[in-house]
């Protein structure tokens, strides 16, 4: 379910170590307090552990908060590390984080803009 989860206009990231024990209101007080978020938007929030092994996700659903929860059997989440910093992520950074894959992949296509027909 969380890795083809589309419910969100946006998803977030809250890089660097959170502290898994938090439930809830725990963490919706990270998204306030420290990163000046809204969490009662449809916004998916995503945190993770020390180990990298185990990730947790916050969405509110209009009358109450989801909170997923999902532990890795092998391997690691490759979840960027800047302390105190949240990150929005596009839907394609979502599946490459989803998948093990870090969420800057350099050697990525990118999106052409501001090209014209003269």
């Amino acid at each position: 379910m969380l890795s083809d989860f589309n419910g969100a206009d946006k998803v977030y990231v809250a890089c660097g170590y959170t502290d898994l024990r938090k439930g809830i209101d725990g963490l919706a007080t990270i998204v306030q307090q420290q990163f000046q978020l809204d969490p009662f938007t449809n916004t998916l929030f995503l945190f993770c552990g020390r180990r990298r092994d185990r990730i947790k996700a916050l969405y509110w659903e209009k009358d109450g908060f989801i909170l997923l929860y999902k532990r890795l059997e092998q391997g690691a989440y490759q979840w960027p590390r800047n302390e105190s910093e949240v990150r929005s992520l596009s839907p394609q950074q979502y599946r490459w984080l989803m998948e093990g894959l870090r969420i800057e992949q350099p050697k990525a296509h990118r999106p052409v803009v501001g090209l014209s027909m003269i």
